[in-house]
């Protein structure tokens, strides 16, 4: 059953986010020491990494707080933190990896400290308004999500990098810098919770 919940979840998410530009696994924390290799070509990877996955990012980033400003801004943020430490990553292959996890440990800051002020803003009117009307998500796909955003957030990242990114137990718990046994208690718990939530939508 848990297979199931969990190849439902991923088919909502990859409609809702899109599929994944970059294949990444085994992807540790961007805090994490990397040799720096990219030298001056960060500044190109950021634009690059920019254009390709801030719309898919602002749409990950809608599960986990209430408005889209606020998943630009958590965005945003993320993109600034890779911008400082873009000379640092070994392998630009990773770099959406990295970003994916700076956005889901940044919507775990629930004080939301350390957003930029407007001033500092990136061009998000490059992206277009509306971006939720624009996704052609089944209804099935939309109960799914639905029930995703009421889990805890740590539930809620636990099964993103799980179903989305299909990371194992180790990768995750490196990633939002928790304990392997937390990351099992949080994926079983979540997809518990959506069994029982879709369960009863579907009773009633």
């Amino acid at each position: 059953m848990a297979t199931t919940m969990g190849a439902r979840l991923g088919d909502a998410l990859r409609a809702w986010c899109g599929p994944l530009a970059w294949l990444t696994t085994d992807v540790p924390p961007l805090e994490e020491p990397a040799v720096a290799a990219i030298g001056p070509d960060a500044d190109r990877l950021v634009s690059d990494l920019f254009r390709a996955e801030g719309r898919s990012l602002v749409r990950l980033a809608r599960l986990f707080v209430d408005d889209r400003n606020a998943a630009e801004d958590l965005v945003q943020e993320a993109f600034i933190r890779l911008a400082r430490n873009a000379h640092r990553i070994e392998d630009p292959i990773r770099a959406p990896a990295y970003l994916r996890s700076i956005v889901l440990n940044l919507a775990r800051d629930q004080n939301r400290r350390g957003l930029v002020s407007l001033r500092h803003r990136l061009p998000f009117h490059d992206i277009d308004r509306g971006i939720e009307d624009q996704i052609d998500v089944r209804e099935d796909q939309r109960e799914v999500l639905d029930a995703l955003r009421d889990l805890p957030t740590q539930q809620r990242a636990c099964l993103v990098l799980r179903y989305y990114d299909e990371l194992g137990p180790d990768d995750i718990a490196a990633t939002l810098g928790i304990s392997r046994n937390s990351v099992k208690t949080h994926l079983q718990r979540g997809l518990a919770a959506l069994e029982s939530r879709l369960a009863k939508q579907v009773a009633s």
